[in-house]
């Protein structure tokens, strides 16, 4: 039965604009009410009447200026003039601040109760400014860096985030109100970071001031500098969420966080501490599970290069060694061949220091040198386990070298890291440690070198005028210029200088009877990159370069993290 209230102004101004007919006006009007929602949101929301439109017909019925939210400076904005529930439950943003005045956004200027309710708790004199609701809602959601695409996190409670070290459970329960605000604030840290898919936190005290920094798509940028009061609080919050001893402030720690966002979402955080000068600067690395299961194809390997990754899982023995510098992306890349292999009829062990990514059906030990396991011992105790598939976190020394290529000669297959800078080096590096020659060759497979680069932001890259004369000094190849368009970075609300998301860039060396006599003469690493280019493996910059000339990412990132 149609609801018979008398039809509000704005409702009745609707139906004379022809925005809506009488019935789904009183129709709207009553679900409104009944869903406590403003009028104009409803219709909006519900795709009844349009923005626009509506917005305009708001302004001219209650003669309020219509404004452009986009035009807002985000940094001007006093972000902690109105509390978050009130701004949510009357949609009521403030724009900005004059004296004892507050300029607010709003969509439905009948709403008169938002804006007493705001008078009452600011104490300052309200100036509403009309703005459409759909740009009210987002500009909402951005206010309070509620993530687009990542519907785990939205509408967190900073206050209810849980964390599943026992220490802290303990501690919770006598938490003084006073550390409240400490403990939204690094909730409010964890969670952008969280959002922003930066790799690491870094929590900095120097002598006057504490800076917070986040590593995102592999450059700092600093993310908030809260007083230096907060110093010791923010470490001593911090330590107890990681289960570590807040008393000890000499020594460096190591400790763990898990960290629960949702019902279905859980992010591990990997803490160390470290006495500095003026305090204890923390770093957390974020540990993502899922960057480890996102597929070979999303990896940014050519297809070439895909093939003989995959070609080398195949292989029933051998070792495939992953090289490149910290934080270039080792870790996901043996992941996901972890899970490629990760089948029933397989049994895979791993040692690593520390274990980053927890995956079920993988037996994974955590290496711990003072309590006498290291890689070396896990190695051996591995080796009466009945492997199929083993994975050292890193080959460091000569012993723990000497027991993976004896697993990969005897009917294992070997996944391992080390620290070099090219495919090359990597089989130098293995013979400086001590390995015979005879033994590398023999052994290893395969060599995945990478690095990785910042992807151009789709929405705002445009091409950039190189003349062909660059190009060519910068080693592109002579007969494609002219067929391609390098393109550079911008920057938009969408991504951060231009750049968003990161993309792989590899070398992929299958070891081929050449190489294994280049090997066997102990060549320098100079004759053996050049012996791979023969054998038509690209290097690190030529592979770089094809990113630049697909419009992936620019000549200037490749610059940064490849060398000719």
């Amino acid at each position: 039965m149609l609801d018979t209230t008398p039809l509000s102004g704005l409702a009745r101004q609707m139906v004379q604009a022809n925005l809506l007919d009488e019935k789904a006006a009183q129709q709207a009007q009553a679900q409104s009410q009944k869903d406590k929602l403003s009028l104009v949101h409803y219709v909006v929301h519900n795709k009844l009447v349009k923005s626009r439109p509506m917005a305009e017909l708001a302004a001219d019925q209650f003669g309020v200026p219509l404004f452009d939210l986009t035009a807002v400076d985000k940094e001007s904005q006093p972000h902690d003039a109105i509390s978050e529930k009130l701004v949510r439950e009357h949609r009521l943003l403030p724009l900005w601040k004059r004296g004892n005045r507050l300029f607010v956004a709003l969509s439905d200027p009948s709403s008169q109760q938002g804006l007493r309710d705001i008078q009452f708790s600011t104490g300052l004199m309200l100036d509403p400014i009309l703005v459409e609701d759909d740009k009210l809602t987002a500009a909402i959601e951005k206010f309070f860096d509620s993530a687009a695409g990542l519907g785990d996190l939205d509408d967190v409670d900073l206050d209810s985030v849980e964390t599943a070290t026992a220490k802290e459970e303990k501690v919770a329960g006598t938490e003084d109100a006073e550390d409240a605000p400490v403990v939204r604030f690094v909730n409010k840290m964890l969670l952008d970071a969280i959002r922003l898919g930066s790799s690491d936190l870094h929590f900095e005290p120097y002598e006057k001031s504490y800076r917070v920094r986040f590593r995102t798509d592999g450059i700092l940028h600093e993310a908030s500098k809260p007083p230096i009061q907060l110093a010791s609080r923010l470490s001593a919050r911090l330590k107890v969420m990681a289960g570590l001893d807040i008393s000890e402030r000499r020594k460096p720690q190591d400790g763990r966080i898990k960290m629960k966002v949702s019902k279905n979402k859980s992010i591990d955080f990997r803490v160390n501490t470290l006495p500095t000068l003026w305090g204890e600067k923390i770093v957390m690395r974020i540990l993502d599970p899922t960057s480890a299961q996102m597929g070979i194809e999303h990896l940014g390997y050519e297809d070439v290069q895909r093939e003989l990754y995959l070609s080398a899982l195949k292989q029933p023995q051998g070792m495939i060694l992953v090289t490149g510098p910290t934080g270039s992306g080792k870790t996901v890349s043996l992941y996901t061949g972890i899970n490629i292999l990760n089948t029933t009829d397989i049994n895979i062990s791993t040692a690593e220091d520390p274990v980053e990514i927890n995956l079920e059906g993988i037996n994974q030990v955590n290496v711990n040198p003072r309590q006498g396991m290291d890689f070396a011992q896990a190695l051996r105790a591995f080796l009466r386990q009945d492997p199929d598939v083993i994975m050292v976190g890193e080959i460091r020394d000569l012993e723990t070298a000497e027991i993976a290529i004896k697993a990969a000669q005897t009917g294992h297959m070997v996944m391992s890291t080390l620290h070099t800078n090219s495919a090359a080096e990597t089989l130098t590096r293995l013979r400086n440690m001590g390995v015979p020659a005879f033994n590398i060759a023999t052994s290893v497979n395969l060599i995945i070198a990478q690095r990785l680069a910042r992807k151009l932001c789709g929405n705002c890259k445009k091409p950039v005028d190189i003349p062909s004369d660059t190009l060519k000094q910068e080693g592109f190849p002579a007969d494609k210029i002219g067929t391609f368009k390098v393109f550079g970075p911008v920057g938009c609300e969408n991504c951060k200088d231009g750049y968003k998301g990161r993309v792989g860039i590899y070398e992929v060396v299958k070891i081929t009877p050449a190489l294994q006599r280049l090997i066997m003469e102990e060549s320098n690493s100079i004759d053996i990159a050049e012996q791979m280019r023969k054998d038509g493996f690209n290097d690190l910059r030529t592979s770089g370069l094809l990113k630049a000339m697909n419009g992936i990412t620019s000549l200037e990132e490749v610059n940064r993290v490849t060398k000719d």
